[in-house]
C-alpha cells in the first residue's frame, strides 16, 4: 500500500487505538517470537534446504512490512471529529436506515477502517456519499447494480 506524503488517512479514535495496540505487540512481542524462531532454525544446520528458517523469515518480512503500513498510517492519520451531530450524516456518524427488507445500522468511517461484516463503511463508499449531509427523516435513493434502493434515515449518531 503505498500512501502519498500529504495525503490525509480519517480514522476514529477507536481505529487509532487499534492499530497502536497492534503496532505495540508487533514491535514488542512479535519481532522477539521471529528473533527466536530465526535463532533455533538456524542451530538445524544447512540454512539452504532449512524450511523453518525459510518460514520464519517469511513472517519476519510480513511483521516488518505491516510494522512499516502502521507506522505510516498513524504519521498521516486525523480523528475523525463528527462536525455533523446527531442532526446530519457526516464523516464519524452511526446511521440507521431503513429499507424494505428491514433496517440497517452504519458507522461511517475512514477507508483504512471499512469493515462491512462489522458495519463500517467507508464515507467514500456510494452508500455513505448518498447519506452524508442528510439528516433524520430524509429519504436517499441509491443506484447499485441489482437497481435503486431506498434508504429512509432513521436516526444520526
Amino acid at each position: 500500500m503505498a500512501i502519498k506524503r500529504s495525503s490525509t488517512i480519517y480514522l476514529t479514535q477507536e481505529g487509532i487505538d487499534k492499530l497502536k495496540v497492534e503496532l505495540d505487540d508487533l514491535t514488542k512481542n512479535k519481532r522477539r517470537e521471529i528473533a527466536q524462531a530465526l535463532k533455533e532454525a538456524r542451530e538445524f544446520g544447512d540454512l539452504s534446504e532449512n524450511s523453518s528458517w525459510d518460514d520464519a523469515k517469511d513472517r519476519q518480512v510480513f511483521i516488518e512490512n505491516r510494522i512499516n503500513e502502521i507506522e505510516k498510517i498513524l504519521k498521516h492519520a486525523k480523528p475523525i471529529k463528527n462536525k455533523g451531530g446527531k442532526d446530519k450524516v457526516d464523516l464519524g456518524s452511526r446511521v440507521v436506515v431503513e429499507l424494505e427488507t428491514g433496517q440497517q445500522e452504519y458507522h461511517i468511517v475512514g477507508t483504512h477502517e471499512a469493515n462491512i461484516d462489522e458495519g463500517k463503511i467507508s464515507y467514500e463508499s456510494p452508500i455513505a456519499r448518498a447519506l452524508i449531509g442528510k439528516s433524520r427523516g430524509d429519504e436517499v435513493e441509491i443506484d447499485v447494480p441489482a437497481g435503486t434502493i431506498t434508504y429512509r434515515i432513521k436516526s444520526v449518531e
